[in-house]
């Protein structure tokens, strides 16, 4: 990771100091780290006497509920309170946006934010940052998530001064489990400062025991079943080492699965040594969502972009694929990617 300017962070901490209602946002469909990031940033905030919003596109996933525990007065749904979440903008005279890189990938909430007359703040570590949209902006993809790059951050402030005993306990929490999430617990994209970010709130007294209890043994038994019928049954590997598995709506009502219950499915097929990408389908109203994740060498972030509507990183990305614009039926998912990995393989 590069060293983040002074300036910048000098210019922050003016941002900081001026500001007195504080809106955060993340992307569609919240994950780990955009909601660990959301409520770090919230937390550090309150605790220098901001009044703090946290407006999300979608719901929390039930799996990442425990993140905001005993913060839910302070988050607002774009999806079923959108009035609250344009008031709320309207009101504020900072935005700060993380865990996305344009304000498209907040869906219905886009044109809210791109609007708004508030400074606006940008920590992202996605590719091609829509810098023009925003006041500041602190983009470094070579960091392991969002949560990590807002840590180098707040550490680099004046009243942190590299001490992460003096973050609030509920910030220090949510770093590091945002981080676990977008490292899919340290076994891809984990680069030298990720490991001296989860050392350093390690000895902040962070319990990473409890997080991984919360993160990944309080699933339902359902989602351990459908993730044994996907594996068993559903998934499938082309020739050219492409494994991917379709969750169509009438399996996913059959086992009354949440958001969030299928995270982590995509990783698995990489396990086989044959396999250099793997993508998973989760069918939606008019669309599918994706998900790709791939090995050393194969860009997931060009193939999601190629075929997908979508990107992210170089060997995690997402994106989503509509109905009837890409494929004229649902039914047509499996054979266009089929086609399409040939295409990108060839």
């Amino acid at each position: 990771m590069k060293p983040i300017e002074t300036e910048k962070i000098a210019l922050l901490d003016r941002m900081f100091a001026k500001a007195s209602k504080v809106v955060l946002t993340a992307h569609m469909g919240p994950d780990g780290d955009a909601v660990g990031s959301t409520t770090a940033l919230a937390a550090y905030l309150e605790k220098k006497g901001k009044k703090v919003k946290i407006i999300l596109p979608d719901p929390v996933p039930d799996s990442l509920a425990f993140i905001i525990n005993g913060f839910e007065d302070r988050v607002i749904i774009g999806k079923t309170e959108l009035e609250t979440c344009r008031k709320a903008v309207g009101e504020c005279d900072l935005q700060i946006s993380l865990d996305y890189n344009g304000f498209k990938r907040t869906g219905i909430l886009e044109d809210i934010l791109s609007a708004s007359n508030a400074e606006k703040l940008l920590i992202d570590h996605h590719l091609n940052p829509e810098t023009e949209s925003f006041s500041l902006v602190f983009s470094e993809t070579e960091v392991s998530s969002a949560c990590e790059l807002l840590f180098h951050i707040l550490m680099a402030l004046p009243d942190v001064g590299g001490d992460s005993r003096r973050l609030p306990a509920r910030t220090a929490d949510a770093l590091m489990t945002g981080m676990t999430t977008d490292t899919n617990n340290f076994a891809n994209s984990v680069y030298p400062s990720t490991l001296q970010m989860a050392s350093s709130l390690l000895a902040a007294g962070v319990d990473r025991d409890a997080i991984l209890a919360n993160l990944y043994n309080r699933y339902r038994e359902t989602r351990l079943r459908l993730m044994g019928i996907a594996l068993k049954d559903l998934m499938k590997i082309t020739p050219d080492g492409v494994a991917y598995i379709v969750l169509r709506k009438d399996l996913l009502e059959e086992y009354d699965v949440r958001e969030g219950e299928t995270e982590g499915f995509v990783n698995m097929p990489l396990a086989l040594d044959k396999v250099r990408m793997s993508i998973l389908l989760k069918e939606e109203d008019d669309h599918f969502r994706v998900s790709i994740r791939s090995k050393e060498g194969v860009s997931a972030n060009r193939c999601s972009g190629l075929y997908f509507n979508g990107g992210g990183h170089e060997r995690a990305a997402g994106g989503r694929l509509y109905v009837p614009k890409d494929i004229a039926t649902y039914d047509e998912a499996e054979s266009y990617i089929e086609k399409v990995t040939h295409s990108f393989f060839e």
